[in-house]
């Protein structure tokens, strides 16, 4: 499903930065281009303009703890007798001067850095136009004391067009999602720069007005499905050109390795998105978006519609013409207790707070069963049998016909799921993944708390590539 509105909610309190960080940014801006104009810095001023994800407004809500930064570029007239290490050297001495700015100054190949307090920081590179032809931009490399050709307005003008033909600002929107993807899960390497060319590629004019590009989760199904296809089709680092610049190869900030994990991770992320997107399901949808992109997409439904479970069931019971009607039971509890664990409904898997596995599927699959037993005494207890709380159970995975896996070749782990009020409320619905405990491989304790009917399932993982090669059926664990 495209669950068109917790995108938007999504992008808007997750990932686009927020209103007042960019008043902030403007305001030092305005400020820094204020102190430029009025300091001893030689070469005259042009222009400024931004640069990078500020001028492509991809910008994106930084990391806790994290700065965000944007680039502004100084367009100056060639000084006559200067070389390229003079522009940003006396650039960062015309800051040094001033006292706003001495004790936040950091200086780099390309550019002077402002620091604002771990908050946010400012990169302002001078471009220096026309120094051999008329309308060449240059940017000053101070290391190799040499310039460099750029096009970095051109640049921008391209990404701006690419972004009026998939129309909707989607693709500004896919690129802050997959920042936020890079950022949030840490494990591909691609610079901001390099993601935008690369998306941008897979945008030709054709696609003015196209189905393909109709909203924000279909944009990105398209893009990451079209940049998955290209990856594929280049096993080895390919060439990555500036679309304005060909002598620029933007890929070279890659190595071999890094290259090969960001197709893989692609492969993957593509595989949920589609997932995610075909879903009719709604809890189920959420779900798998939640794979995508974290616990912060869609929050507050996934736990008031595990917190709302009993109430479901008893609505559905009625409207189905069952014997049941609304308040007869208590609550699910009430109810598998007087008919079994057939009326547990089966969306009580699907629903959206339980994290989806995120292992790649191996080719062929193992049996798993899972068994339990009470401890201090151990009592064997079958799945649904009605449980008294404060008491600890233990889980233990085999195959179908109870022999154990072999811990050398495979480990196991659990899915731990509460649901219903009493688990709501005290904060503990879970639904996440746990290993299996240190002194007993392929089993797990677990302390019996909150009233509810509640489910663990076994997830058997392969240790050699760490594919998913089986999976129990849910015990169901109904604490009264």
């Amino acid at each position: 499903m495209k669950l068109l509105e917790h995108f938007k909610k999504f992008l808007d309190d997750q990932v686009n930065l927020n209103q007042t960080r960019v008043d902030q940014l403007i305001d030092s801006i305005e400020a820094v281009k204020k102190v430029i104009r009025e300091s001893d810095w030689k070469p005259k001023i042009i222009e400024f303009a931004p640069q990078g994800s500020w001028a492509h407004k991809t910008i994106i809500k930084p990391l806790p703890d994290k700065e965000f930064d944007a680039d502004l570029l100084a367009f100056v007239e060639p000084v006559e007798g200067w070389e390229a290490k003079d522009y940003v050297n006396k650039l960062y001495s015309a800051l040094e001067a001033s006292s706003t700015y001495k004790d936040k100054l950091r200086r780099y190949s390309h550019c002077v850095t402002i620091e604002y307090a771990g908050e946010r920081r400012m990169d302002i590179a001078p471009v220096v136009r026309g120094r051999i032809f008329k309308d060449r931009d240059e940017v000053c490399n101070r290391n190799s004391n040499e310039f460099e050709v750029s096009a970095p307005k051109a640049y921008t003008d391209w990404v701006v067009q690419k972004n009026s033909i998939a129309g909707g600002n989607d693709l500004r929107k896919v690129t802050r999602l997959l920042k936020y993807m890079r950022d949030i899960k840490g494990n591909f390497t691609c610079p901001s720069f390099l993601l935008t060319t690369l998306l941008g590629y897979r945008i030709s004019d054709s696609d003015k007005g196209a189905d393909a590009f109709a909203d924000t989760p279909t944009a990105l199904k398209t893009l990451l499905g079209r940049l998955d296809d290209w990856l594929q089709a280049n096993p080895t680092l390919p060439e990555v050109r500036n679309p304005v610049l060909y002598s620029e190869v933007q890929s070279s900030v890659w190595d071999e390795i890094q290259y090969s994990n960001f197709r893989d991770k692609v492969n993957l992320y593509r595989g949920w998105v589609d997932d995610a997107y075909e879903e009719e399901d709604r809890d189920e949808s959420i779900g798998k978006w939640r794979r995508v992109f974290g616990d912060d997409f869609a929050p507050g439904e996934t736990k008031e519609a595990a917190s709302r479970i009993s109430e479901a069931v008893d609505a559905v019971a009625k409207s189905s013409g069952a014997v049941v009607v609304a308040g007869h039971f208590k609550d699910l509890v009430d109810w598998v207790k007087h008919a079994g664990t057939h009326v547990i409904p089966a969306r009580l898997r699907r629903l959206p707070h339980v994290e989806r596995p995120k292992w790649r599927a191996a080719k062929t699959s193992l049996a798993v069963k899972v068994s339990a037993q009470l401890l201090d005494p151990v009592i064997p207890v079958s799945s649904g049998q009605p449980l008294a709380p404060e008491r600890w159970i233990r889980f233990n995975a085999s195959s179908s016909v109870g022999t154990p896996f072999p811990t050398n070749d495979y480990t196991v782990w659990w899915r731990v799921t509460n649901t219903d009020k009493v688990a709501y409320q005290a904060d503990a619905l879970r639904g996440d993944f746990y290993k299996s405990d240190a002194d007993t491989p392929m089993s797990r304790a677990e302390y019996l708390s909150y009233r509810g009917v509640h489910f663990v399932e076994a997830f058997l993982v392969r240790k050699a590539d760490g594919r998913l090669t089986g999976q129990s059926d849910p015990f169901y664990v109904v604490i009264e």
